[in-house]
């Protein structure tokens, strides 16, 4: 099912459960993210209903549903095909823990609204046959024609009951173009250092969603100006340039993205803190293991091609050109020196169309070794890996010649312990 398809589909679901809901003598509308999607013509990630009914009234009313935090007045609903989720009007109690409020009343719409992050989000769409009706409680509506980010109500406040909405902000932000309101940026500068109190795990999701997104390199100048940086990264505080980070392709993925501000940050001194940064970057932003193996690659090849590419022999350039996340890191090499950049991008072509390639199947194997009377041993790895270095030289051709070489290096091994 395509994207748009999939769009539809779940308006559609929405619309029925508002119409349902409705049926019942309740209020329901459209709420959050979907309406701000809409106003700002971007295509809605995905369609949420808000309402008077009460869980247990959710519950009652449709088939399918599920509870997923009905002490906060969410429920999921399946009837209309796509899960939607459905969420009671309410305004929340103190929040104690700076992530959730302690507890919450049912409420109404405006008293719902008020109690949001972003006045962009904080906006609700009546659907009718006869047109759309937005219900703006704190003027959201102005905000997004003006392009501005604004916290509802205090800023202060906003930032005190959850710390990470300061991340929001400034993904919300760069992904939508926006300004964020002095009262609202000077909250977030004042209540950087707080973020050290979010879990990793919060903090690294909102970091990678910004770093897979075209407006990478807008945040990430953001973070600086705001001094958040310090805190994502527990290090200092720094007003880099983002020259590598503004130059990447917007096709680049989170993983690229991140290994660029990395260079951004320290320059050539990715070359000798490699080991150190190849650690605490994936753990301080909780990186999934793929993540954190194309982040660690992205950055070791990029130091190795800026770095040894011209002294490394001609099976040395094929093996690295053969790696995985080669690619991305020749991407990112590019944004830090096209014109190495270039002549390596000229020099693996070549290598390409020697008449031998990049990657060809070896000549011969561990069980080549076995059937020629060779015990298995750590020698095996040793001596198929420079069998292969030579084909990829050409200074073997041919099934007898790989052979030849590897019973002499066998004898050269057996002299040279004795």
């Amino acid at each position: 099912m395509s994207d748009h398809q999939n769009h539809l589909d779940e308006r559609a679901a929405a619309i029925q459960i508002i119409a349902e809901l409705r049926k019942h003598s309740y209020t329901a509308y459209l709420a959050g993210g979907c309406v701000r999607d809409q106003l700002l013509g971007e295509t809605p990630k995905d369609y949420d209903v808000a309402t008077d009914a009460h869980p247990e009234h959710i519950a009652g009313m449709f088939k399918k549903t599920a509870a997923v935090g009905a002490a906060f007045g969410v429920m999921l609903v399946r009837d209309f095909g796509p899960t939607i989720e459905v969420a009671t009007f309410r305004s929340d109690g103190p929040y104690s823990d700076a992530r959730r409020p302690d507890h919450v009343h049912f409420s109404s719409p405006e008293e719902d609204a008020k109690r949001r992050d972003f006045t962009i989000n904080a906006l609700f769409l009546d659907p009718s046959d006869h047109g759309d009706t937005i219900i703006d409680f704190v003027n959201g509506q102005a905000d997004i024609e003006a392009k501005v980010l604004r916290a509802v109500g205090d800023p202060d406040a906003r930032l005190k009951e959850d710390h990470l909405r300061a991340l929001r902000a400034v993904r919300f932000a760069a992904r939508y173009g926006l300004t964020i309101d002095p009262q609202t940026h000077n909250a977030i500068k004042a209540h950087a250092s707080e973020l050290v109190g979010v879990s990793i795990e919060r903090i690294g999701h909102e970091i990678q969603r910004m770093m897979a997104h075209p407006s990478r390199a807008i945040a990430a100048k953001m973070i600086q100006d705001l001094t958040l940086d310090s805190v994502i990264f527990q290090d200092q505080a720094l007003n880099t340039e983002l020259k590598a980070l503004r130059a990447l392709e917007e096709s680049a993925n989170s993983s690229t993205a991140l290994a660029a501000w990395v260079w951004d940050r320290l320059g050539n001194q990715v070359l000798t803190r490699q080991g150190a940064i190849s650690t605490a970057w994936p753990t301080k932003l909780d990186m999934s293991n793929t993540d954190r193996d194309q982040f660690v690659a992205t950055l070791e090849i990029t130091g190795t091609l800026l770095d040894q590419w011209e002294s490394m022999s001609i099976a040395e350039q094929k093996r690295l050109a053969n790696r995985s996340h080669c690619c991305g890191a020749i991407m990112l090499a590019r944004c830090i020196n096209p014109m190495k950049a270039d002549s390596i991008c000229t020099r693996i072509e070549s290598l390409s169309n020697d008449g031998i390639g990049i990657a060809p199947a070896p000549l011969i194997t561990g069980q080549t070794l076995i059937e020629m009377g060779h015990r298995p041993g750590q020698l095996f790895k040793e001596v198929l890996d420079k069998v292969y270095d030579a084909q990829l030289e050409g200074r073997v051709n041919s099934f007898d010649s790989a052979c030849n070489l590897a019973s002499e290096l066998f004898v050269l091994y057996d002299k040279s312990d004795q």
